[in-house]
């Protein structure tokens, strides 16, 4: 299938569809059509979307594609109402790139423009990658956004410092959601 079909399909098939309360995409979840191949398109680890060996330059484009994202097991497919095409997420789908703070509360932006707050339905998780522990957040479903380093950095200088055997835990507070984006030996 080619993008223009695939964004025409995905048009037609939203228009007049009950969107997801939580988030104003698409119900996907809810969409089950069989499997049609694969198509070469890349999400980069950078956040950036790739065709066929070439970067995506229309935003519309991959904020229409973004809204279509499903991920099984550890799969990730774009999905129709009739269709549903396996792609390859180097690591996340999202990358969070920007955040604001509103009465304790943080808000958060991600690579394709979607906005939310990290609570506990949004909530923020460590995981290793390049053996350095680094904050995932909840974007919808069982969709995640990395933390981009410069959000990361900002939110570093932010943080409350705990000492808790022999570490020191860098915390974060949004409503009476609190987090952490990490930790390291109290002694360096």
């Amino acid at each position: 299938m080619d993008l223009f079909s695939l964004q025409q399909q995905l048009s037609a098939g939203m228009k007049g569809t009950p969107e997801d309360s939580e988030s104003n995409s698409p119900p996907v979840d809810r969409w089950n059509p069989a499997f049609c191949g694969d198509m070469n398109l890349v999400i980069k680890r950078s956040g950036q979307w790739w065709h066929e060996g070439t970067p995506f330059t229309r935003a519309p484009l991959v904020k229409l594609f973004a809204s279509v994202i499903k991920k099984e097991d550890e799969k990730y497919f774009l999905v129709t109402p009739v269709e549903k095409i396996g792609i390859t997420v180097e690591d996340v789908p999202f990358v969070i790139i920007d955040h604001s703070e509103q009465d304790n509360v943080i808000h958060v932006t991600t690579s394709v423009g979607e906005r939310f707050t990290i609570n506990q339905d949004h909530p923020v998780e460590l995981r290793e990658f390049d053996g350095h522990p680094v904050p995932y957040c909840k974007v919808r479903r069982n969709l995640w956004a990395r933390v981009h380093q410069n959000v990361l950095y900002r939110w570093v200088e932010q943080a409350q410092q705990i000492q808790h055997n022999g570490k020191l835990s860098l915390y974060l507070q949004s409503g009476d959601y609190r987090f952490s984006i990490g930790s390291i030996d109290a002694a360096e």
